[in-house]
């Protein structure tokens, strides 16, 4: 089944989001307008708009309520991406140019404050003190988080711990986020909407596992992106930490670098694939992915807790 039939019920909703998305970024300025319009017509998931739809379900929905939580969290996301691509000094997103590759850095980084300023403006819209608590602390933690993935680009030393910390602020909080943000505005029970952050979470750290298994097994066609990328630009991801448990490895992966030959980088890659890296990543993201469905069991049902079961199961084991 296709990711977006597992929502489908949600189609009219989705639909006011995008529009909402195209509407909220319209700047005065031509070249923030562009910059942003290009961000977003790159596409995406919308993985975290859909998460807080889902998560309304549980409580009082209303779409005229839920949009400025949606929106706000795929604005933030849109935001870190700019960011990042200026971070990675990378030229290519989703298999378009980035925006720093189609104006600058500058443009770029401006480009995401923008946008990040447009989500706290329209979450602004949210009464419950509460949400702009938990937003705050999130932003601090992703930003923490990005600070660290500096420090430790081509850091051969790191642990499973390190980069296990490193992805929980890099994507599990966000999508966290979203699921316990979603389920306030719809005024949802404390005890709901902690348990919908938990499963967030885990879905959050399933979703990045897979991401990085897949920068290794998926192809430059679906990966909109060169094979390997994460690792020549020195982000040390799980199939890399487990395949440095073999020596003759680790000699080959602690001589990464970023210009190297196509060539010597997909003879790492064939070498990380050969060595069980692949399949103990795909076991940790199971592991995290079966804490995210034991949370939901405790949920209320409801059609929202199907879909949410089932974007779980998909997200954690997509093929790319």
């Amino acid at each position: 089944m296709k990711l977006k039939m597992m929502y489908s019920f949600l189609n009219s909703d989705i639909n006011t989001i995008e529009k909402e998305l195209e509407d909220t970024i319209q700047a005065e300025s031509l070249l923030l307008r562009q910059a942003s319009m290009h961000t977003l017509q790159a596409g995406g998931k919308r993985i975290r708009p859909v998460f807080v739809l889902l998560a309304g379900k549980f409580g009082d929905y209303d779409i005229k309520v839920m949009k400025n939580v949606a929106v706000a969290l795929e604005l933030i996301h849109m935001a870190s991406l700019v960011h990042d691509d200026v971070i990675d000094d990378a030229d290519i997103r989703r298999g378009q140019p980035t925006v720093m590759a189609k104006w600058d850095s500058q443009t770029a980084m401006y480009t995401g404050d923008f946008v990040f300023a447009l989500a706290l403006k329209l979450m602004a819209n949210i009464k419950a003190p509460i949400a702009h608590k938990i937003l705050a602390n999130t932003m601090v933690e992703v930003t923490v988080g990005e600070i660290q993935q500096i420090k430790d680009k081509y850091r051969f030393d790191q642990n499973l711990r390190d980069y296990l910390r490193r992805i929980k602020r890099k994507t599990a909080l966000l999508i966290a986020a979203s699921c316990q943000l979603g389920a306030i505005a719809a005024n949802v029970a404390e005890s709901v909407h902690k348990k919908l952050y938990l499963f967030g979470y885990f879905v959050g750290m399933s979703f990045q596992i897979t991401d990085d298994i897949l920068d290794f097994t998926a192809t430059e066609q679906e990966l909109g992106k060169p094979a390997g990328s994460d690792l020549l630009q020195g982000n040390i991801t799980a199939p890399a930490l487990f395949a440095m448990k073999d020596e003759s490895i680790r000699q080959k992966i602690e001589q990464v670098h970023e210009h190297m030959e196509s060539t010597e980088i997909n003879d790492i890659i064939s070498l990380i694939k050969c060595s069980g890296a692949i399949e103990q990543s795909i076991a940790l993201s199971d592991l995290y992915l079966q804490k995210a469905l034991t949370i939901l069991e405790d949920l209320p049902p409801n059609k929202a807790k199907k879909a949410l079961r089932d974007i779980a199961k998909f997200i954690g084991r997509r093929k790319f």
